[in-house]
């Protein structure tokens, strides 16, 4: 195996998630009258953390913003959560690399119970070591501090260098929190970045399907 230690964004990355998120989204934005029929337009919420997308996107302010998430999870923690699909061929790679001996752990800017449950539902929480997300109060959502923390469990030692670890993912955040803990980046295409956005943020590597990402980490 190319790596011995691999960080997995979840969303874009693991899953697509877009029906979930967007129409969270949607319901968000109707209780502050915002009516935003295109979930397509709603696509850059995939990836960083809501409370910085809706004060970025619909220039609320802080307060407002935390309303909005407040209002996101309302729908999300019952129905939008499993609005959501496995990539095909993402179950397969995450088995053989467990099999093949690496350590996987996910990175992810969506709260860890979150994480946690999705991973349950497509029953592949099995091949993960570590599951670091944000925290519900609101810590702990920028990826260099997600990525410190998985990093931290997965070698509490500190013994692995540098070079045995990658962040695979599919958003600029991704490659800036690998680029944060000096680690190697994958930026997979097939998820919600948009065009270029991975090369230009320095990913190490970037693929463009599942099976890419397979024939890469497994030579």
């Amino acid at each position: 195996m190319r790596y011995q230690y691999l960080l997995f964004d979840l969303d874009g990355t693991i899953t697509d998630p877009k029906i979930g998120i967007t129409t969270c989204v949607q319901y968000a934005l109707e209780h502050f009258g915002i009516h935003e029929p295109d979930n397509d337009k709603l696509e850059p919420f995939i990836g960083p953390p809501l409370q910085d997308s809706f004060e970025q996107f619909y220039h609320m302010d802080a307060e407002t913003a935390k309303q909005a998430v407040a209002k996101y999870r309302e729908r999300f923690q019952t129905v939008g959560l499993y609005e959501n699909e496995i990539y095909d061929g993402m179950a397969d790679l995450l088995k053989t690399l467990k099999e093949g001996g690496c350590r996987l752990a996910v990175a992810s800017s969506k709260p860890t119970v979150f994480v946690k449950k999705i991973l349950e539902h497509f029953d592949v929480a099995q091949y993960f070591d570590v599951v670091v997300g944000s925290e519900l109060d609101g810590s702990r959502t920028k990826k260099e501090e997600v990525v410190q923390e998985a990093l931290r469990q997965l070698d509490p030692k500190g013994q692995a260098s540098s070079g045995q670890m990658v962040m695979i993912g599919d958003r600029c955040f991704d490659v800036q929190g690998a680029k944060a803990h000096h680690l190697d980046s994958i930026g997979v295409a097939y998820g919600y970045a948009a065009e270029g956005e991975l090369q230009q943020a320095g990913a190490t590597f970037v693929v463009d399907t599942v099976q890419q990402l397979k024939e890469l980490l497994t030579r």
